[in-house]
Protein backbone atom coordinates (compact mmCIF):
# COMPACT_ATOMS: atom_id res chain seq x y z
CA UNK A 1 0.00 0.00 0.00
CA UNK A 2 1.59 3.30 -1.01
CA UNK A 3 2.45 5.56 1.90
CA UNK A 4 0.46 8.80 0.09
CA UNK A 5 -2.75 6.96 -0.46
CA UNK A 6 -5.88 8.50 2.08
CA UNK A 7 -8.52 6.06 2.78
CA UNK A 8 -11.64 6.95 1.58
CA UNK A 9 -14.94 7.00 4.11
CA UNK A 10 -17.71 4.84 2.73
CA UNK A 11 -20.61 6.62 1.60
CA UNK A 12 -24.03 6.10 3.81
CA UNK A 13 -26.35 4.21 1.76
CA UNK A 14 -29.14 6.68 2.60
CA UNK A 15 -27.31 9.60 1.13
CA UNK A 16 -26.69 7.53 -2.19
CA UNK A 17 -30.57 7.24 -2.49
CA UNK A 18 -31.34 10.93 -1.73
CA UNK A 19 -28.70 11.82 -4.52
CA UNK A 20 -30.50 9.78 -7.36
CA UNK A 21 -34.00 10.41 -6.15
CA UNK A 22 -32.94 14.29 -6.79
CA UNK A 23 -31.39 13.72 -10.29
CA UNK A 24 -34.39 12.31 -11.19
CA UNK A 25 -36.34 14.87 -9.77
CA UNK A 26 -34.33 17.09 -11.77
CA UNK A 27 -35.05 15.45 -14.99
CA UNK A 28 -38.69 15.10 -14.65
CA UNK A 29 -39.05 19.02 -13.96
CA UNK A 30 -36.72 19.66 -16.68
CA UNK A 31 -39.47 17.72 -19.03
CA UNK A 32 -42.37 19.25 -17.73
CA UNK A 33 -40.93 22.47 -18.18
CA UNK A 34 -40.04 21.84 -21.61
CA UNK A 35 -43.35 20.28 -22.22
CA UNK A 36 -45.33 23.34 -20.95
CA UNK A 37 -43.38 26.24 -23.36
CA UNK A 38 -45.48 26.51 -26.59
CA UNK A 39 -44.21 25.29 -29.47
CA UNK A 40 -44.34 28.18 -32.10
CA UNK A 41 -46.19 26.28 -34.91
CA UNK A 42 -44.36 28.23 -37.88
CA UNK A 43 -40.76 27.24 -36.64
CA UNK A 44 -41.97 23.91 -36.11
CA UNK A 45 -43.52 23.36 -40.07
CA UNK A 46 -39.96 25.11 -41.11
CA UNK A 47 -37.68 22.91 -39.39
CA UNK A 48 -39.33 19.68 -40.32
CA UNK A 49 -40.07 21.07 -44.16
CA UNK A 50 -36.27 21.68 -44.02
CA UNK A 51 -35.40 18.17 -43.75
CA UNK A 52 -37.49 16.99 -46.60
CA UNK A 53 -35.24 15.92 -49.50
CA UNK A 54 -34.43 18.31 -51.99
CA UNK A 55 -35.70 21.31 -49.52
CA UNK A 56 -32.95 23.88 -49.57
CA UNK A 57 -32.61 26.46 -46.98
CA UNK A 58 -31.42 30.21 -47.14
CA UNK A 59 -29.22 32.33 -45.20
CA UNK A 60 -32.18 34.25 -44.50
CA UNK A 61 -34.91 31.42 -43.74
CA UNK A 62 -36.35 31.30 -47.08
CA UNK A 63 -36.82 27.43 -48.92
CA UNK A 64 -37.20 26.18 -51.98
CA UNK A 65 -36.92 23.00 -53.83
CA UNK A 66 -36.00 22.95 -57.54
CA UNK A 67 -39.12 21.05 -59.91
CA UNK A 68 -37.57 21.95 -62.90
CA UNK A 69 -34.42 23.50 -63.15
CA UNK A 70 -34.27 26.30 -65.84
CA UNK A 71 -31.00 27.50 -68.08
CA UNK A 72 -28.84 30.34 -68.22
CA UNK A 73 -29.01 33.46 -65.82
CA UNK A 74 -32.12 35.01 -63.78
CA UNK A 75 -33.71 38.17 -63.44
CA UNK A 76 -32.27 41.10 -61.82
CA UNK A 77 -33.26 43.76 -59.80
CA UNK A 78 -33.33 45.63 -63.55
CA UNK A 79 -35.67 43.55 -64.90
CA UNK A 80 -39.35 42.44 -65.06
CA UNK A 81 -40.22 38.42 -64.93
CA UNK A 82 -43.55 36.96 -66.93
CA UNK A 83 -44.26 34.13 -64.38
CA UNK A 84 -47.35 31.76 -63.64
CA UNK A 85 -47.68 30.78 -60.27
CA UNK A 86 -50.03 29.36 -57.62
CA UNK A 87 -49.74 30.70 -53.93
CA UNK A 88 -51.11 28.49 -51.14
CA UNK A 89 -51.34 28.61 -47.36
CA UNK A 90 -49.87 25.58 -45.30
CA UNK A 91 -53.17 24.37 -45.12
CA UNK A 92 -53.35 23.94 -48.87
CA UNK A 93 -55.77 26.78 -49.47
CA UNK A 94 -55.00 28.49 -52.51
CA UNK A 95 -55.15 32.24 -51.94
CA UNK A 96 -54.22 33.57 -55.67
CA UNK A 97 -53.52 31.68 -59.07
CA UNK A 98 -52.19 33.62 -62.40
CA UNK A 99 -54.67 33.05 -65.42
CA UNK A 100 -52.97 30.10 -67.57
CA UNK A 101 -51.23 30.70 -70.53
CA UNK A 102 -50.56 34.16 -70.22
CA UNK A 103 -47.87 34.85 -67.42
CA UNK A 104 -47.84 37.64 -65.12
CA UNK A 105 -45.25 40.37 -65.30
CA UNK A 106 -43.98 40.72 -61.36
CA UNK A 107 -41.27 43.00 -60.51
CA UNK A 108 -38.54 42.16 -57.58
CA UNK A 109 -38.80 44.82 -54.50
CA UNK A 110 -35.32 46.28 -53.60
CA UNK A 111 -35.15 48.20 -50.05
CA UNK A 112 -31.76 49.87 -50.92
CA UNK A 113 -33.53 51.74 -53.55
CA UNK A 114 -36.43 51.95 -52.69
CA UNK A 115 -38.30 49.88 -55.31
CA UNK A 116 -41.58 48.15 -54.86
CA UNK A 117 -42.56 45.61 -56.00
CA UNK A 118 -43.33 41.71 -54.59
CA UNK A 119 -43.08 40.35 -50.91
CA UNK A 120 -38.84 39.75 -50.01
CA UNK A 121 -39.38 36.21 -50.44
CA UNK A 122 -40.73 36.39 -53.62
CA UNK A 123 -38.08 38.93 -54.67
CA UNK A 124 -35.57 36.21 -53.36
CA UNK A 125 -36.96 33.56 -55.11
CA UNK A 126 -37.15 34.83 -58.26
CA UNK A 127 -33.27 35.82 -58.39
CA UNK A 128 -32.45 32.13 -57.87
CA UNK A 129 -34.35 31.19 -60.95
CA UNK A 130 -33.25 30.94 -64.55
CA UNK A 131 -35.70 31.15 -67.67
CA UNK A 132 -37.86 28.15 -67.50
CA UNK A 133 -36.79 26.81 -64.22
CA UNK A 134 -40.12 26.09 -61.70
CA UNK A 135 -39.71 25.85 -58.31
CA UNK A 136 -41.60 25.80 -55.15
CA UNK A 137 -40.56 27.99 -52.11
CA UNK A 138 -41.80 28.46 -48.82
CA UNK A 139 -41.95 31.85 -47.67
CA UNK A 140 -41.86 32.66 -44.15
CA UNK A 141 -44.14 35.37 -42.27
CA UNK A 142 -41.18 38.11 -41.89
CA UNK A 143 -40.56 37.63 -45.21
CA UNK A 144 -44.53 37.85 -46.70
CA UNK A 145 -47.00 39.94 -45.06
CA UNK A 146 -45.54 39.09 -41.12
CA UNK A 147 -48.67 40.14 -38.71
CA UNK A 148 -50.35 42.34 -41.47
CA UNK A 149 -53.83 40.55 -42.32
CA UNK A 150 -54.57 40.30 -45.68
CA UNK A 151 -57.56 38.69 -45.74
CA UNK A 152 -57.52 35.15 -46.94
CA UNK A 153 -54.33 35.50 -45.53
CA UNK A 154 -53.97 35.51 -42.20
CA UNK A 155 -51.61 37.04 -40.05
CA UNK A 156 -48.58 35.24 -39.42
CA UNK A 157 -48.93 33.14 -42.34
CA UNK A 158 -46.11 30.90 -44.11
CA UNK A 159 -46.48 30.92 -47.68
CA UNK A 160 -46.22 28.42 -50.39
CA UNK A 161 -45.81 28.98 -54.03
CA UNK A 162 -45.23 27.33 -57.02
CA UNK A 163 -43.40 29.38 -59.71
CA UNK A 164 -42.96 28.94 -63.70
CA UNK A 165 -40.23 31.52 -64.72
CA UNK A 166 -41.34 31.97 -68.07
CA UNK A 167 -38.82 34.92 -69.24
CA UNK A 168 -37.98 37.76 -68.13
CA UNK A 169 -36.66 41.47 -70.15
CA UNK A 170 -35.04 44.58 -68.92
CA UNK A 171 -37.70 46.81 -67.50
CA UNK A 172 -37.23 49.75 -70.19
CA UNK A 173 -37.65 47.54 -72.96
CA UNK A 174 -41.10 46.14 -71.03
CA UNK A 175 -42.02 49.63 -70.90
CA UNK A 176 -41.10 50.63 -74.26
CA UNK A 177 -43.58 47.57 -75.01
CA UNK A 178 -46.20 48.31 -72.85
CA UNK A 179 -46.07 52.44 -74.08
CA UNK A 180 -46.73 50.75 -77.81
CA UNK A 181 -49.73 48.52 -77.44
CA UNK A 182 -51.59 51.14 -75.34
CA UNK A 183 -50.86 53.90 -78.04
CA UNK A 184 -52.11 51.07 -80.52
CA UNK A 185 -55.36 50.50 -78.14
CA UNK A 186 -56.14 53.68 -78.03
CA UNK A 187 -56.34 54.33 -81.38
CA UNK A 188 -58.29 51.38 -82.14
CA UNK A 189 -60.82 52.84 -79.69
CA UNK A 190 -60.89 56.25 -80.71
CA UNK A 191 -58.52 57.71 -77.91
CA UNK A 192 -59.40 55.65 -75.46
CA UNK A 193 -57.61 54.75 -72.47
CA UNK A 194 -57.07 51.55 -72.98
CA UNK A 195 -56.05 51.01 -68.67
CA UNK A 196 -56.79 47.51 -67.20
CA UNK A 197 -59.67 48.44 -63.55
CA UNK A 198 -57.68 49.20 -60.34
CA UNK A 199 -57.40 45.57 -58.88
CA UNK A 200 -56.68 43.32 -62.14
CA UNK A 201 -53.05 42.36 -61.32
CA UNK A 202 -51.89 40.79 -58.09
CA UNK A 203 -49.73 43.00 -55.34
CA UNK A 204 -46.35 43.89 -57.35
CA UNK A 205 -47.45 42.92 -60.77
CA UNK A 206 -46.39 45.72 -63.44
CA UNK A 207 -49.76 46.99 -64.92
CA UNK A 208 -49.46 49.69 -68.00
CA UNK A 209 -47.52 52.99 -67.28
CA UNK A 210 -49.19 56.15 -66.22
CA UNK A 211 -47.18 58.56 -67.22
CA UNK A 212 -44.82 59.25 -64.88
Amino acid sequence: MSITAVPLKPVKRSILVYLWVGIALAVVAAGALAMQTPIDPTTAFLAKNARVKGVVTTPSGLQYQVLTAGKGSGPTDEDIALINYEGRLVDGTVFDKSQQPTPIPVVASNPETGRQGVISGFSEALKLMSKGAKYRVWIKPSLAYGEKDQGVIPPHSTLVFDLELIEFIPEATYRQIQQQQQMMQQQQRGGGSGGLPPGALPPGAVGPPTGQ
